[in-house]
């Protein structure tokens, strides 16, 4: 499983301190089937714990997720400011999961070189 996330969710996630160990857990979750909401088009939302708290106050993220393959984390809010996405924002985090879930490995390495895409290292050997 490769894991990625998007420029925009390096800095999210910087600022709102939430470390890669966080969104593993994420994406562990939907591995076993657990996922918090599925969004249709590949797209599934996430809860990510705030830094020393529980998920249900934390922050929801949505990720573009192909099981036992790839998950690219493309935005995440805080749950107490917005309470959703609008539909227009969810079809075009659709159209950017269905661009990203078709590439190859040689084009996602291209994407990390060239600093569109950061991958998180799950500890997997390749």
């Amino acid at each position: 499983m490769r894991i990625f996330k998007t420029k925009w969710v390096v800095r999210f996630v910087r600022r709102e301190r939430i470390d890669d160990a966080g969104l593993k857990e994420a994406i562990a979750r939907a591995e076993r089937g657990i996922i918090d909401a599925d969004l249709g088009g590949g797209l599934i939302k996430q809860r990510v714990a705030r830094p020393g708290q529980g998920r249900s106050s934390g922050f929801r993220m949505i990720v573009a997720y192909r099981t036992e393959d790839r998950a690219f984390f493309l935005y995440g809010f805080a749950k107490n400011e917005r309470e959703n996405i609008e539909d227009d924002e969810l079809q075009t985090l659709r159209d950017i999961a269905a661009d990203y879930l078709k590439h190859d490995d040689t084009a996602l390495d291209d994407a990390v070189g060239e600093g569109k895409l950061q991958e998180i290292d799950n500890g997997e050997e390749a």
